[in-house]
């Protein structure tokens, strides 16, 4: 059995020896003689051994005493060292948050938010991963990273998940595209336009897919990986795109135009998600309020943007 030996003793001993005097040394304590001789003797049994030799006028230690001088120092130092590293901890003045979220995100919104937090609390390492949607469970599944920021995808039930915006669709095309001059287009103003695709494993394919199976579009024969492509194949004059409106960044080359397709409220829901077996770290939480904060914000921003257009 490990012996009981509190801080308080510890703190008494190193008196002692600084002191080399039971009376001064109890006075230093803010206890009786009496009080701080039990404490003494308390240490010993606990360490098993006579650390002190007493005599009416002197106070020597043991050899067993001399060693355990630097025992008690060390001692003392690694626990207030602990408690300091904690006490930053919970301040958020130490930390490390890993996220992983979507590119759309991770390069558009979010990089705002890590630096208002990391102007907050700038002892605090973030690490961000951008992946696709499954790719973000993944890494949340394994506790790799503490949250994830995704779009619908398989096994959201294990999570805990909440909604912070809503994704439209648009449609994006050369300028000189016969529904290029549209304010908006439906879902039917679509019927022979020549679509280039997201890979299947994209979120944003599993929603077009949704959005056009009752359409007519011709398949362009492009199915791609990353948005820069499509928008490269679109400014080329080789097909039209669907994409959320949270990838629209990157779409901004003078050629393209960017149009909101009226989907009857069939949209791309973006998720916060943790796990539900592991509570946050102090840190992790307070990027997670953040996030919502802001996100949300900004979700709400772009909504009223939409309805003014």
């Amino acid at each position: 059995m490990p012996p009981n030996i509190s801080t308080k003793l510890l703190h008494a001993f190193l008196a002692l020896n600084e002191c080399k005097h039971f009376t001064r040394a109890a006075e230093r304590c803010n206890l009786s003689q009496s009080a701080f001789s039990v404490l003494i003797q308390k240490l010993e049994a606990a360490v098993g051994a006579q650390l002190v030799e007493r005599d009416t006028r002197n106070v020597t230690f043991t050899a067993e005493g001399e060693m355990f001088v630097e025992v008690a120092r060390s001692l003392v130092t690694d626990i207030e060292s602990a408690f300091s590293d904690m006490a930053d901890y919970v301040a958020r003045r130490k930390g490390r948050v890993s996220i992983a979220a979507l590119p759309s995100l991770a390069a558009n919104g979010l990089p705002a938010v890590i630096a208002q937090y990391k102007k907050q609390f700038p002892g605090v390492t973030v690490q961000l991963f951008d992946a696709l949607s499954d790719q973000c469970l993944g890494l949340l599944r394994l506790g790799k990273v503490d949250l994830a920021l995704t779009a619908p995808g398989t096994s959201l039930t294990e999570f805990e998940t909440r909604t912070l915006c809503s994704d439209p669709f648009y449609l994006v095309c050369r300028r000189d595209h016969p529904l290029a001059k549209k304010k908006s287009i439906a879902l039917a103003d679509l019927g022979g336009c020549d679509l280039i695709h997201l890979a299947k494993s994209t979120s944003v394919r599993q929603h077009v897919d949704l959005l056009i199976r009752n359409i007519a579009v011709n398949n362009a024969g492009f199915e791609v990986e990353h948005l820069a492509t499509v928008a490269g194949l679109i400014e080329h004059g080789l097909g039209v795109s669907l994409v959320p409106e949270l990838t629209l960044f990157q779409f901004r080359l003078m050629n393209l135009t960017a149009i909101p397709v009226e989907t009857n409220d069939i949209v791309r829901p973006i998720y916060i998600v943790k796990r539900k077996d592991r509570n946050l770290s102090i840190a992790a939480q307070g990027l997670f309020d953040l996030i919502e904060t802001q996100l949300r914000s900004d979700g709400r921003e772009r909504k009223t943007i939409r309805e003014n257009l």
